[in-house]
């Protein structure tokens, strides 16, 4: 099950759309390795953001863009060092998604590439949407007797589903 790069994207020459495989091929990824790790219901909003930070981790990792599913196993600990709480991993995304652009304005693709797009609108989503989450920053002992009681923040998705994805890497 290799997949060849982003070239597999092309359109098929007669008129129809190209097919975004490399983005697609990510998000299975991400979707298993939530899935597998049973830490929320998949139709959960902090599901959809675990699997979109998840999707462009693996997404945005793949330099050589030869993803294929024996190599998944290997890149891991590549997935783990990237989702890692101390790093700065929004910072990382903006400038991979800048390279990309990048790349395919030089390739003449520009703002056609469907992996590219869907990896910006995954992006997007993630820093525009909050969710209410529980205040990790609260002062310990305030008198909170579990999570849904706690204090709650309104937190950008990508900050939920980062550590998500995280953990669910862990347990795989």
């Amino acid at each position: 099950m290799l997949h060849r790069g982003r070239e597999s994207t092309e359109g098929t020459g007669d008129g129809r759309p190209a097919v975004p495989m490399a983005w697609f091929y990510a998000e299975y990824i991400a979707d298993e390795l939530l899935r597998t790790g049973d830490l929320m219901p998949p139709t959960s909003v902090e599901f959809r953001a675990g699997r979109d930070a998840l999707a462009l981790t693996v997404f945005l990792s793949d330099t050589d863009g030869e993803l294929s599913g024996i190599r998944v196993i290997t890149q891991l600990e590549t997935w783990l060092s990237l989702t890692a709480y101390d790093q700065p991993w929004q910072e990382w995304v903006h400038r991979r998604l800048d390279d990309l652009a990048a790349d395919a304005a030089a390739s003449g693709t520009g703002a056609t590439d469907p992996n590219l797009q869907l990896a910006a609108d995954a992006w997007r989503w993630l820093r525009e949407t909050e969710l209410l989450a529980p205040d990790l920053n609260a002062v310990p002992g305030g008198g909170a007797a579990g999570e849904d009681e706690g204090p709650k923040v309104w937190t950008p998705a990508w900050q939920l589903g980062l550590p998500l994805g995280h953990l669910a890497i862990h347990l795989f």
